[in-house]
């Protein structure tokens, strides 16, 4: 376990990118891999959790080479080209990685044995073998639905309709994956909406999918299976969940000033600068144009005064995995602020809810969880810092911190920085190159 500390800074200023968008990169080497033809891949995010993706798909038998400009280039077997691995599919501290390949295994004739990290097989499974059960798939496990089982594939998968009792992407997305091999329409309906990459990713490889919203204002999404996908060339645009880390330094640090250029900006995904803005941020949009299919911008953000504000549960969705920074902006900001419908949070790396409120109150901020709500007092002013936080290799809670650190009156510390690399490889050298000082502890 190798520590970080985070001394306080005067100025977060420059112009960088940040690494490609996690979620958009493991549906490219996945949809890529069943394509006919290659599929390169520019941007790709080369995070621990998605080439964990790249080596599952290896072990599925699908070929992939990295050149030497960075690019990644697929070579598609198309539908139902998949094979048996020899080895078991370890995904480390990966769920995305873990239930999208799951979903896409379950309608081929497959024996697959998947397990991960301890992390990961504390994490339930049982939100997509429910369904992928009902397309014919098999799970042998003993510890109930979770990792390590065998996923015994279908010979004869069937349609479904499938309305997700809560919002999930990668429950979505792992039943549009298994009907990519299942013989008529598969269907989910959602109350909700969640971020919909693999609805544009699938389109842009030539999926026949549609989305209709009825009366209700429910979405029901439609994939007409055995598609012939063909290769595409794919650019990954900068993830907005790594680029919040920089937003909020930057917001929470005086006379301070930063562009983050070419950040995916889909509406299902940008929940946190919207609840920024809210609270005062001086953040824009500039540059805005498509790529691949997905929204993407220029972030412009300016240091700001901050206000507490009630975030509402439904905002949940377009934000998950946000809420750590979220709460040190509110740590920041003057007031309180409540973040309300959580629960989703205890069901992450680490239990996230918790770990948010220990490591506020380590560093002199007042929080407390009612329920499933966080509840922040910030004092709209430097907080006092000095917190040793515990990650629970949770690299959003690692990050968070070491972020909360620059703007604080003393240094914050984190216990394990190892995390960091499975959604951020670089973080501390790319936030060092706008005015960060994170360094390692003795």
């Amino acid at each position: 376990m190798s520590k970080l500390v985070s001394h306080p800074v005067r100025q977060i200023t420059g112009e960088i990118q940040v690494p490609g968008d996690k979620s958009i990169s493991h549906r490219a080497l996945i949809i890529g891999a069943v394509a006919v033809g290659d599929t390169i891949i520019s941007g790709l995010l080369e995070g621990q959790d998605v080439l964990g993706t790249a080596k599952a798909m290896a072990e599925l038998g699908v070929k992939s080479t990295r050149d030497d400009k960075g690019n990644w280039h697929i070579q598609g077997v198309g539908i139902g080209g998949l094979s048996n691995p020899e080895e078991v599919i370890d995904f480390g501290n990966s769920g995305t990685g873990a239930r999208l390949i799951t979903g896409l295994v379950a309608t081929h004739e497959i024996r697959m044995q998947v397990t991960g990290d301890s992390s990961l097989r504390k994490r339930p499974m049982g939100r997509i073998l429910e369904p992928l059960g009902k397309m014919g798939a098999e799970v042998i496990s003993k510890s109930d639905k979770k990792m390590p089982f065998t996923l015994l594939g279908t010979t004869d998968p069937k349609p479904i309709v499938y309305e997700l009792p809560v919002p999930s992407a990668q429950v979505k997305s792992a039943i549009l994956l298994a009907g990519l091999n299942t013989p008529g329409i598969t269907t989910v309906i959602e109350s909700e909406p969640s971020r919909d990459h693999t609805e544009l990713m699938l389109k842009t490889f030539g999926a026949d999918l549609s989305v209709k919203v009825d009366r209700s204002g429910k979405s029901r999404i439609n994939l007409v299976g055995q598609p012939e996908l063909t290769g595409q060339s794919i650019v990954i645009p900068g993830d907005p969940s790594s680029a919040a880390f920089a937003a909020v330094a930057c917001l929470i640090t005086p006379d301070s000033k930063l562009i983050i250029r070419d950040i995916g900006i889909n509406p299902l995904r940008i929940g946190l600068f919207k609840t920024l803005i809210e609270m005062g941020a001086r953040i824009t949009f500039t540059n805005s144009r498509l790529q691949t299919g997905e929204p993407v911008a220029d972030l412009e953000v300016s240091s700001s005064k901050l206000s507490g504000i009630n975030v509402p549960a439904d905002r949940a969705p377009s934000m998950i995995d946000e809420y750590p920074i979220l709460a040190i902006a509110a740590a920041y900001a003057r007031g309180v602020t409540r973040l309300s419908g959580l629960s989703e949070l205890r069901l992450k790396e680490s239990d996230r809810l918790s770990a948010i409120e220990v490591g506020l109150k380590s560093c002199g901020v007042t929080a407390n969880v009612e329920e499933n709500d966080l509840i922040i007092e910030g004092n709209g002013d430097k907080i006092l810092g000095g917190g040793q936080i515990k990650t629970n290799f949770d690299h959003r809670i690692a990050m968070a911190f070491l972020v909360a650190g620059m703007g604080a009156r003393n240094p914050i510390s984190i216990d394990d920085e190892s995390s960091i690399s499975t959604s951020f490889p670089g973080f501390s050298g790319l936030m060092g190159d706008i005015g960060a000082n994170i360094r390692q502890q003795p």
